[in-house]
C-alpha cells in the first residue's frame, strides 16, 4: 500500500510539475509576445553615424526588436552648435542604413524629416541634391513641378536606404508668422484645396519609388503663434475648422501612409489634453468623424510641449490610449540624450497593460495597424 501511495505522489507531483511549466512558459511567451509589440510601436534616434558608433542604434533594433530609427544631421543634445548626429555623405548613409537594416529580422522602418526648404535633413552641403521649400512648390501649384521636386526627394531617400518621410505638412498657412510653419516655409499654402492638391501630388512621387510618408501635423499646426518644440502652443483662438480639410481628402483618397498628431492644445477640443494626448482629437476627430484606420505616429516626444508638462509615463500612457499607434523618441533635445529611453517606455507599455492602464485590444490593434504599413515597403 505504502509503495502504491508512494507512486501516486509521484505522479500526481510530476503532473503538477508539468501544469506548472506550461503555465510559466505560457506566461514568458506572452510577456514577450507583449514586449516586442511595445518595441514595435517606437521610433527611435540615436547617436552615431557608422555601425561602431551608432551602437545605440544596433542595440535597440537587435536587443529590444523597435519598429524604426530617426535620422538627424544635427545633434541637439550636447550643447554644442553645429554638432553632427547621423549624416556626412551619401555614400556613409546609405551605408548606415544598409547595415541597421540588416539587424532586423522584419522590416525596419527608417525615417527621417525631408519635407525640402528649411526642414532639409539632407543637405547640399553633405552632398545631397538641393531641395525647394513646400511654399515655394505650392506659389507655384503645378502638378508637373510638385512631382518632379517631389521624386527627386523620394529618390535621394530610396539611395540612402530611407523608406519613410516624415512629410509633407499638410498645415494650412492660415497665420503666415507662425514660427514653426508659416515663418519658415513649410506650408503649401493658405488655402486648405492648394495644400491638398498639391499634398497628394507630392505623396504621389514618393510612393513612385515605394517611399512611405507621413502627413502632419494633425489637426493643424498652421495658425499657432508659438513653436511647440519649445512650449505649449495654444490655439484655441486661432485654429479653424478648414485646417481639417487637407486631412479628410487624403484619407478620402486613400493617400495616407501614416498621420501624425501635433503637440498643440486646442480647447474648443478638448480642455484638458494637447492632440497627441487627447482622444477627443485623435479618436473623436480622426479615427471616428474623418474615418481614418491607418497609423498615427505622435510627433517626438522629447519636445517641451509635451515633456514639461507629462512626466514621460502619463504621456506615453496618454497617447496610446488616444489613439496613437507610434511614438516617435528623438532623443535629439537640448535637455540631453537617454539612451536608455526606448527600454523606459518599453517597460512603462508592458506594465501599463498589465495593471489594465492599456488594453491588449489597444496593442493588438496598433499592431494589426503597424503591420499593414510595413508591408508596403518596396525596399
Amino acid at each position: 500500500m505504502g509503495r502504491i501511495l508512494a507512486a501516486l505522489a509521484i505522479v500526481m507531483f510530476a503532473v503538477s510539475g508539468c501544469t506548472g511549466n506550461t503555465t510559466s512558459a505560457k506566461s514568458n511567451s506572452e510577456d514577450e509576445k507583449l514586449k516586442e509589440q511595445a518595441a514595435g510601436m517606437i521610433i527611435a534616434g540615436f547617436r552615431g553615424n557608422d555601425f561602431e558608433s551608432a551602437k545605440d542604434a544596433v542595440r535597440y533594433i537587435k536587443d529590444l526588436k523597435i519598429g524604426g530609427i530617426i535620422y538627424f544631421d544635427l545633434d541637439l543634445t550636447t550643447g554644442i552648435k553645429g554638432s553632427k548626429r547621423n549624416i556626412q555623405s551619401p555614400q556613409q548613409l546609405k551605408q548606415l542604413s544598409k547595415d541597421l537594416q540588416a539587424l532586423s529580422d522584419r522590416k525596419l522602418f527608417i525615417a527621417i524629416d525631408q519635407e525640402g526648404g528649411m526642414v532639409n535633413r539632407l543637405k547640399a552641403d553633405y552632398g545631397f541634391p538641393p531641395t525647394v521649400s513646400a511654399q515655394d512648390i505650392g506659389n507655384r501649384n503645378d502638378r508637373e513641378y510638385t512631382a518632379k521636386e517631389s521624386e527627386k526627394i523620394a529618390l535621394t531617400l530610396k539611395d540612402a536606404g530611407i523608406n519613410l518621410n516624415f512629410a509633407p505638412s499638410v498645415d494650412v498657412n492660415t497665420n503666415p508668422q507662425c514660427p514653426v510653419i508659416g515663418k519658415v516655409k513649410r506650408s503649401f499654402s493658405g488655402n486648405p484645396e492648394t495644400v491638398w492638391q498639391n499634398a497628394s501630388w507630392f505623396i504621389d512621387g514618393h510612393h513612385k519609388y515605394g517611399i512611405l510618408t507621413a502627413i502632419k501635423h494633425f489637426p493643424g499646426h498652421g495658425s499657432a503663434t508659438a513653436d511647440s518644440h519649445f512650449g505649449l502652443t495654444d490655439v484655441t483662438a486661432t485654429w479653424d475648422e478648414k485646417e481639417l480639410i487637407p486631412f479628410r481628402k487624403l484619407i478620402e483618397e486613400g493617400k495616407t501612409d501614416m498621420i501624425m498628431t501635433a503637440h498643440i492644445f486646442n480647447s474648443n477640443i478638448d480642455s484638458v489634453y494637447p492632440a497627441t494626448l487627447s482622444e477627443k482629437t485623435i479618436t473623436g476627430i480622426l479615427r471616428n468623424r474623418l474615418g481614418y484606420d491607418g497609423v498615427v505616429i505622435t510627433d517626438d516626444m522629447y519636445m517641451n510641449a509635451i515633456a514639461e508638462h507629462y512626466s514621460v509615463k502619463e504621456a506615453v500612457i496618454r497617447a496610446i490610449n488616444a489613439g496613437a499607434d507610434m511614438l516617435i523618441l528623438g532623443n535629439n533635445s537640448p535637455s540631453g540624450y537617454f539612451p536608455e529611453r526606448p527600454d523606459e517606455v518599453i517597460d512603462i507599455i508592458v506594465n501599463a497593460v498589465k495593471d489594465g492602464s492599456i488594453s491588449r485590444e489597444r496593442m493588438d490593434e496598433a499592431q494589426k495597424r503597424i503591420e499593414k504599413l510595413r508591408k508596403k515597403l518596396q525596399m
